[in-house]
């Protein structure tokens, strides 16, 4: 299954982010945790040459958490201040604030021998889409400040939302590269929401899916749908259909209903806590 995503509007929220980088004193990079390597966009190493980084693993409450701690110390060998959150849960945004702090120490002390007291952190929010930016910002800020959605492509254009005195955020739109070099990246950006449906085929995608879940996670999807996992992907996604009531007339499973249900339960972590990629040994295979 070929997977390529790379609207217009995400051209014009690159060049946006290049002109604006020159205002900035941090990149903040969310990613999702469960694929933390599929959804690193290799442009924003580009764009963010010189300046202080924060990779934040968003969404780590639906991934496995021994998996979490590994990326946490795959990062943090690379000299990243890291952190782990669930973007939805205010109460991690202390934790965020200071390794905003922390990544930002050195260009702190600058500023104070310089006398320059109390000038705020400006903080770039960059990843691919529906990663969780916005939700990020208003649970930072308290309050609904940028649009969220559980789509991508909802931020159109950027914001600037000042927390406190010490910290300024620059919310941007979700931009995805111009290519996958490998088609596994654009298949886990699919699985977890961040290319639209609408151009996928998800009964392929449904069937990846399935297969990869049961290759390393043998009675998830058997708990979950309360099915026999033994036989091919197509024989559970049939299986599935059926429990769940999706059937056309005749009673022939609506295999397309079905791979709907499956991708919108492993997206919102009903099936269980699953990471499709290990730093140990990469993307899954």
């Amino acid at each position: 299954m070929q997977v390529q995503w790379y609207p217009g509007h995400m051209t014009k929220a690159k060049r946006m982010m290049q002109e604006n980088i020159k205002l900035i004193d941090l990149i903040i990079e969310l990613l999702d945790a469960r694929v933390p390597l599929s959804s690193r966009n290799p442009d924003i190493d580009e764009l963010g040459k010189n300046k202080a980084r924060l990779i934040v693993l968003n969404k780590a409450d639906l991934a496995d958490e021994a998996v979490n701690e590994a990326w946490i110390s795959y990062f943090q060998s690379l000299e990243y201040q890291t952190v782990r959150i669930d973007a939805r849960n205010r109460g991690n945004t202390k934790s965020i604030q200071d390794a905003v702090m922390e990544a930002c120490r050195e260009k702190i002390e600058r500023d104070r021998k310089r006398g320059i007291l109390n000038r705020p952190v400006r903080a770039m929010v960059v990843g691919i889409p529906n990663v969780g930016k916005s939700t990020l910002i208003n649970s930072m800020a308290g309050k609904a400040c940028a649009k969220t959605g559980n789509k991508p492509g909802v931020t159109k254009g950027k914001q600037w939302i000042r927390l406190n005195k010490n910290v300024e955020l620059l919310d941007t739109p979700g931009i995805l590269w111009p290519k996958f070099e490998d088609q596994k990246v654009g298949l886990h950006l699919a699985m977890i929401g961040s290319i639209n449906d609408e151009i996928l085929n998800t009964e392929e995608l449904a069937l990846e899916l399935l297969t990869r879940i049961r290759s390393f996670r043998q009675g998830l999807i058997g708990s979950r749908y309360g099915i026999d996992e033994n036989g091919s992907a197509v024989e559970l996604l049939y299986r599935i259909a059926k429990v769940r009531g999706c059937l056309k007339k005749g009673e022939e499973p609506d295999t397309v209903k079905a791979s709907g249900i499956i991708l919108d339960d492993f997206r919102s972590g009903k099936i269980g806590r699953i990471s499709l990629e290990h730093p140990g040994n990469g993307i899954y295979e």
